[in-house]
């Protein structure tokens, strides 16, 4: 009998692979290989920032051995998209000193092996966890570990194992064994799996990112030992290789690593004046704001580190550069409330359909006319791209770290709901003494419009000493001990300079 998995797709991806003519890139005219780059950056970062189309995701990778050099992977809503992409890079004058070693082309795929009832007749019964779960496997985000490893597979059809000739349920049972094995790898290694049957020459292509390229290899070889992989799988030809911005692009020809380090970053090596931060011309960003530092920018983030350290001396938790084990983007808004939570809200369920999205809210000051739209990621390169699309926002007046001097943030200070009153009026008294404090210059209290008790304190000081001040002062040293009781969690702190 029959029993073929229910099936939703998604987004079309490409995976274009692409081999460099060394030898006519030497012997290029320099003005010849100049425009290259110029016309090769354009059109990666054009592509990254999804300016082509309405929706979708670029990457572009440096290939390890010789069945590729470049890889550019590209994720759109329609196929013709993917075509179009394909051909702006061959009419590229990069494009001419290239060669397509080969391709493969998917669409995102879940089936009836993740979930009967998100195929179900009656929407409302879906849990929304596993919908938002989905509709991420189906429009994912390219992550942005830096590895990435690719490869084709098939289910056999051979005359003893035959995957199809297995009953649905037995079927089921070894991808469900195959997907609990896949989540030992949580946190560690990321996967978009796309369908090619009647597309590509194998019925899978599946694209694996990690931080560390021996992850890479243990998730295969661990789960080669699953039934699935074991008795009914068949693979393909492994390609490796790493991630880079298009604005390193100029080092990966002149053979230099990519990523380029951040001291080369810093000194605007081999990537133009702009630092290689690129506007597509509607202001939503793009590009890693780890590669886009200058000096002032790292010796503000030396001085974070070193006041994070000296925190910790004071025994007062002070978290990672961008929090705890997140990122932050802070916009600062005096749209009205109700009409600022409807365009944030709309952002945040576009936002939920990303795996690194951890939170989107918008925070009502205390005691003045101002809002604050905090959007947390699990990646700087996301946390960043989000703030090009929340920049849009109605009367945004300002993004923390943009003021002058010192800016320190405490977030989620998440108060137990008998203790509100108190946390407002005690944050009111250390706000007066606030006031009288050398160097400082201004501190407000902000609250979750969706949950009064979750708070969110923005403080800005002259300078690190000045900061430092106040955190050393037996007054700061009460309040924290007092916290430790009022609070339902502890505290997330966030240092901007």
């Amino acid at each position: 009998m029959r029993e073929p998995p229910q099936t939703d797709e998604g987004w079309y991806a490409l995976h274009d692979f692409r081999r460099l003519d060394w030898a006519a890139w030497r012997d290029a005219p320099q003005r010849e290989q100049e425009r290259a780059i110029e016309e090769g950056v354009e059109h990666l970062q054009h592509h990254e920032a999804v300016a082509d189309a309405e929706d979708g995701a670029s990457a572009v990778f440096s290939m390890v051995g010789h069945k590729a050099d470049l890889l550019i992977v590209h994720l759109r809503p329609t196929l013709d998209a993917l075509s179009t992409a394909e051909r702006r890079f061959d009419r590229t004058a990069l494009g001419a000193f290239t060669e397509q070693s080969t391709s493969y082309v998917s669409v995102t795929e879940v089936s009836g092996y993740v979930s009967d009832d998100y195929f179900a007749e009656d929407e409302t019964e879906v849990d929304a966890g596993l919908k938002r779960y989905i509709e991420g496997k189906l429009e994912p985000e390219i992550p942005e570990d830096q590895y990435v490893s690719f490869y084709p597979m098939s289910r056999k059809r051979g005359e003893q194992d035959n995957w199809y000739d297995l009953p649905f349920e037995r079927r089921r049972e070894m991808m469900e064994e195959h997907g609990e094995h896949g989540r030992e790898f949580g946190g560690r290694v990321k996967q978009i799996v796309a369908s090619s049957v009647g597309l590509d020459d194998w019925e899978w292509g599946v694209t694996l990112f990690s931080e560390d390229p021996t992850d890479l290899k243990d998730i295969v070889y661990e789960m080669r030992y699953d039934e699935a992989s074991a008795r009914y799988s068949e693979f393909g030809p492994f390609y490796v290789g790493r991630r880079f911005p298009p604005e390193d692009l100029p080092a990966f020809l002149a053979g230099e690593t990519v990523p380029a380090d951040e001291a080369d970053d810093a000194h605007g090596h081999a990537h133009g004046e702009d630092g290689g931060h690129h506007d597509d011309g509607d202001g939503h960003h793009d590009g890693d704001a780890e590669h886009t530092r200058g000096d002032g920018d790292a010796d503000a983030e030396d001085d974070a580190d070193d006041i994070r350290g000296e925190l910790e001396d004071l025994d007062i938790y002070a978290g990672k550069p961008h929090g705890e084990d997140v990122y932050a983007t802070v916009l600062y808004s005096e749209a009205d409330a109700d009409e600022l939570f409807e365009e944030v809200d709309g952002l945040r369920s576009n936002f939920d359909h990303y795996d690194t999205h951890v939170k989107t809210a918008v925070y009502d000051a205390l005691d003045r006319d101002r809002r604050a739209v905090v959007s947390i990621w699990d990646t700087a390169s996301a946390a960043d791209t989000a703030a090009g699309f929340l920049s849009e926002l109605p009367d945004v007046v300002s993004r923390a770290g943009e003021e002058s001097g010192f800016g320190t943030m405490g977030m989620f200070y998440t108060v137990k709901s008998e203790h509100r009153e108190d946390f407002v009026e005690k944050f009111e008294t250390v706000g007066g003494l606030l006031a009288d404090m050398e160097g400082h210059g201004e501190t407000d209290l902000m609250i979750n419009l969706e949950d009064e008790n979750d708070m969110f304190i923005a403080s800005q000081w002259r300078s690190k000493e000045d900061a430092m001040g106040f955190f050393r002062s037996d007054e700061f040293a009460d309040t924290v001990s007092w916290g430790r009781d009022v609070l339902a969690d502890r505290p997330r702190h966030v240092f901007l300079a």
